[in-house]
């Protein structure tokens, strides 16, 4: 099983250790052009507000995890089960066949484009309240006048919407709960996205996708894509709803996954599988070094690819 992380693991330098890999830079190029950005500045030496850009974050963040996805599979056994979060789903299209490689990034670049733009055309933002029941919540969240942006599992449900709705928040949430801002550029996942539903259809539309060669679970519902267009059509869905990452990780326990690795920048997806899924192995990838040990762990938990349909 190979997760990758979404927007708001970037860090400066993400890049740097990854282009020592033999033809990294020569990737990375191809995704500069496709992204109409230059990742390999932007990965090395961009500063943290550069790379916290919606519009920059999200190529990059895909670029680096298909480059490291590409290292720790080759030459070995194919994953069975990929998975991504909220954008990091563009890299499990990536490596799973439904689009080649600088295909997902060209897409996570115009993604990202046009949800920096929503993002602009009024003061939102995502909080994470951390504690409390699921049902109080999200009753406290609804209460709010907000919306749900990610169920990330037991204990973390952000919430998205006007900042002056954010404020408010902590006000409505029930005992042993509280809210964190995040530092985001607008309320992803949610009706303030809308502005950029058209652009993406039409982008998704414009391109053939192939048939995914292993399991590739949706953020939409938890469910398995029965096409590679289907999940395609499925990604435009997502950017208005929520991100189930607990329907993800439910699907993981039905389909007997033994071992989660996570992509650069690792540490997000394994700390949320160290909660809510006790007995699987975990690996957080983020350097080069770790590429032998990578690929070991991954050939232990190899096996015949599950199967799973939508819940």
């Amino acid at each position: 099983m190979i997760v990758a992380p979404g927007q708001g693991s970037q860090k400066p330098g993400l890049l740097a250790d990854w282009l020592t890999l033999d033809g990294a830079a020569d990737a990375i190029t191809a995704d500069s052009e496709a992204a109409g950005l230059d990742l390999a500045e932007l990965g090395t030496t961009g500063d943290e507000a550069t790379i916290t850009d919606t519009a920059h974050a999200q190529p990059l963040l895909v670029a680096l995890a298909l480059l490291a996805g590409r290292a720790v599979l080759d030459g070995g056994p194919p994953a069975d089960v990929y998975a991504g979060h909220s954008v990091g789903e563009l890299t499990a299209v990536g490596l799973a066949g439904i689009l080649g490689p600088v295909e997902a990034v060209g897409l996570a670049a115009r993604r990202g484009r046009e949800m920096a733009a929503a993002s602009a055309l009024e003061a939102t933002g995502l909080s994470a309240v951390v504690g409390g029941e699921a049902p109080d919540v999200e009753a406290a969240v609804a209460a709010a006048g907000l919306q749900i942006a990610n169920h990330n599992g037991a204990g973390q449900i952000v919430a998205g919407g006007r900042r002056d709705r954010l404020a408010e928040l902590p006000q409505h949430l029930p005992k042993r709960s509280r809210a964190v801002p995040l530092a985001v550029a607008g309320a992803f996942h949610t009706r303030f996205m809308a502005p950029a539903v058209p652009a993406m259809a039409s982008a998704v539309d414009a391109l053939v996708p192939g048939d995914p060669v292993a399991v590739v679970l949706s953020n939409l519902d938890g469910g398995a894509a029965t096409s590679g267009a289907d999940l395609l059509a499925r990604l435009v869905l997502q950017v208005t709803h929520a991100v189930r990452w607990d329907r993800c990780q439910a699907a993981l326990r039905r389909l007997g996954v033994t071992g989660l690795l996570e992509l650069p920048p690792a540490k997000a997806l394994t700390n949320i599988a160290k909660r809510d899924l006790p007995g699987v192995e975990r690996f957080a990838l983020n350097t080069t070094d770790q590429l032998g040990e990578a690929r070991s762990f991954c050939a232990s938990h190899a096996g015949p690819h599950p199967q799973e349909t939508r819940p």
